[in-house]
C-alpha cells in the first residue's frame, strides 16, 4: 500500500527557470527565491520518494478558453516540455506512471467527479521550473526516478 509522505507547495515566480538558465540563481535578486528551496532538497535526500505528484496551474497554455476543464490529470508515459513563444526548455521530457495516474483518476471518476484525462501533453514552464528551482543541481530538470502522475 502506499504511504503518503508530505505535501509541497510552492508560490508562483514566473522567473526562476529563466533566472537559472541563466545563472542567476545565486544572484542577490533571485538567490533569496532558490535558498528558500534547500529544505526541500534536504527532505527529498533524506525520504528518496518513490513518486511525486506534480500539481500546478495551466496558464493557458495547453488549455485555452474554448477548452477550460475544473480539473485534469495527466496520464501519459512521457511529457515534452511546451513550447510558450520562445522555444521550449532544454529540460528533459517529465517521465509519467500511467498506471498509477490512471488509478488515482477512476476513484473521482467513479463517484461523478468531472475531470479531464490528458494523454500526452506538452508541459508548460512551471513544472520544469520546480525541478530548477528545487533541485538546482539537476540542470537538466526532474529525474526519470521520479515518476508523476498529473498534468
Amino acid at each position: 500500500m502506499a504511504r503518503i509522505t508530505a505535501g509541497v507547495a510552492s508560490s508562483h515566480v514566473p522567473l526562476l527557470g529563466v533566472a537559472h538558465d541563466q545563472g542567476k540563481d545565486k544572484d542577490a535578486y533571485f538567490g533569496p527565491i532558490f535558498a528558500g528551496y534547500e529544505w526541500t532538497r534536504a527532505w527529498e535526500k533524506q525520504e528518496k520518494p518513490d513518486v511525486v505528484i506534480l500539481v500546478y496551474n495551466d496558464h493557458a497554455s495547453a488549455f485555452d478558453m474554448k477548452i477550460v476543464p475544473s480539473f485534469a490529470i495527466g496520464c501519459g508515459e512521457r511529457c515534452k516540455p511546451a513550447d510558450e513563444g520562445w522555444g521550449p526548455r532544454d529540460v528533459p521530457d517529465v517521465i509519467g506512471d500511467p498506471d498509477l495516474a490512471w488509478h488515482i483518476a477512476q476513484s473521482p471518476i467513479l463517484d461523478e467527479f468531472d475531470m479531464t484525462i490528458i494523454v500526452p501533453r506538452a508541459l508548460r514552464r512551471s513544472v520544469h521550473r520546480q525541478g530548477t528551482a528545487d533541485r538546482p543541481e539537476r540542470r537538466r530538470g526532474i529525474e526519470q526516478r521520479h515518476r508523476t502522475a498529473g498534468p
